[in-house]
């Protein structure tokens, strides 16, 4: 969507004050009146992905690595994102590993990466794919390897209510789909 097509600031506030006229409150009670703003401005933070581009976080490369060309893996990056079906959070952890092919990139752009898909209306198998196919795309590695774990409070929150419950997503490219050695070892270091 271009930003012009975009609504403005207001809108999405008078839309705020509808939703919450419609559970039965008063918009302009004095503990609400400024939650629309508030509510606005916690949906930019929310959805800011849609802002950034991750192949471009992952541009910088450098390619003084002395021959390394082994596994390198960012653990458990914590990431926040929303549910597109229900606007409802989705909390998780990411695993992100690949093997270089000459050239790497620093591990705070990784982090990144999965930072700008998790600020976006998400489903998980989705982001998982991205977040791989975005790395393998930028850096051509001989393989790349994502999983994310994560609690849906579309399903832990409401509907089933099932709390506690996480799902697991993974996408091997590459060596990490091609070789069981190479997928079990980054497995392994999965906690």
């Amino acid at each position: 969507m271009s930003k012009k097509d975009r609504p403005s600031r207001s809108e999405v506030e008078a839309a705020v004050r509808t939703m919450i006229r419609w559970t039965g409150e008063d918009p302009e009670r004095d503990g609400l009146k400024d939650t629309p703003k508030r509510v606005t401005k916690a949906y930019e933070e929310y959805f800011r992905g849609y802002g950034e581009d991750p192949e471009e976080i992952l541009s910088t490369t450098f390619e003084e690595t002395a021959g390394y060309d082994e596994m390198i893996v960012l653990r458990g990056i914590r990431f926040e994102s929303h549910c597109e079906h229900h606007i409802a959070p989705i909390i998780g952890r990411a695993w992100v590993a690949y093997i270089p092919n000459g050239r790497v990139v620093g591990i705070s752009k990784l982090a990144r990466v999965v930072e700008v898909y998790a600020k976006r209306l998400q489903i998980q198998e989705k982001m998982t794919a991205q977040i791989a196919n975005a790395i393998d795309t930028v850096l051509q590695p001989q393989g790349v390897g994502v999983l994310l774990k994560a609690e849906h409070f579309c399903m832990t929150a409401r509907g089933i209510m099932k709390p506690g419950t996480d799902l697991v997503t993974s996408r091997m490219l590459g060596v990490f789909r091609d070789s069981q050695l190479t997928r079990q070892e980054f497995l392994t270091l999965i906690d």
